[in-house]
């Protein structure tokens, strides 16, 4: 039961500091505050795989639990309760910070509570949130892998750098979720288009969380090669 509630603290905390930092910052009105939101993603990142890394495997994203569920490397059932948690605290975060923005409205006039949204279209969103997800697993089962060397001791500092190189990326077509959960809780406060986007921010990123897991295990060094 730790590990799950471990993934409830790390998604609340990513979900948290990531849509505040959007919030706070007006993200898209300016250059600056798409790269500090960036920052603040994979910072949030980098912090939670040092506190509950040791716990959980520090997932707090459902499509990387799918992923590694793909990869062979957990049961269905710690899969499936991952994302569970996963997705309740993002609630739980996203509940938080719209009660924030409610009560301070003027501090954060004229943004929202972090939810995704489809800038251009859904099929474009769509594309762009399998590619961007499938590029940050990849990363995630290439850095925490026991077969690759010895890169898995930097593993959280790798997650991290590579969530704001994501996000520096796709910010301004989706605001980048690569994050069912991350997408779920804003959207059910936000409502509107993000609300009805909301399957694009569910549909890509598992797609390319399992894209994904296909290619490491295509590209994965084999036991006796560590």
């Amino acid at each position: 039961m730790k590990k799950y509630l471990a993934e409830l603290v790390g998604t609340f905390v990513l979900t948290f500091l990531g849509c505040g930092a959007a919030v706070s910052l007006n993200c898209g009105v300016d250059t600056a505050s798409v790269v500090g939101t960036a920052i603040a993603f994979g910072l949030s990142v980098v912090a939670m795989a040092y506190t509950i890394g040791g716990i959980s495997g520090c997932h707090i994203n459902p499509a990387i639990s799918l992923g590694v569920f793909l990869s062979g490397r957990m049961s269905a059932k710690d899969c499936g309760m991952y994302i569970v948690f996963q997705v309740i605290g993002a609630i739980l975060a996203a509940a938080v910070l719209a009660g924030i923005v409610a009560t301070c409205p003027g501090l954060a006039e004229g943004t929202t509570t972090g939810a995704n949204a489809c800038a251009a279209s859904q099929t474009n969103g769509l594309i762009v949130e399998i590619v961007l997800t499938m590029l940050f697993v990849l990363v995630v089962l290439g850095a925490t892998a026991k077969t690759n060397g010895a890169t898995n001791n930097f593993a959280g500092l790798a997650i991290g750098l590579a969530l704001i190189l994501i996000h520096l990326v796709g910010i301004h077509y989706t605001g980048t979720s690569v994050n069912p959960a991350r997408s779920i809780g804003p959207a059910l406060f936000e409502g509107g288009q993000a609300l009805s986007d909301l399957w694009v921010f569910i549909v890509g990123p598992f797609v390319g969380g399992a894209l994904a897991a296909l290619v490491w295990k295509v590209i994965e060094p084999a036991e006796e090669e560590k």
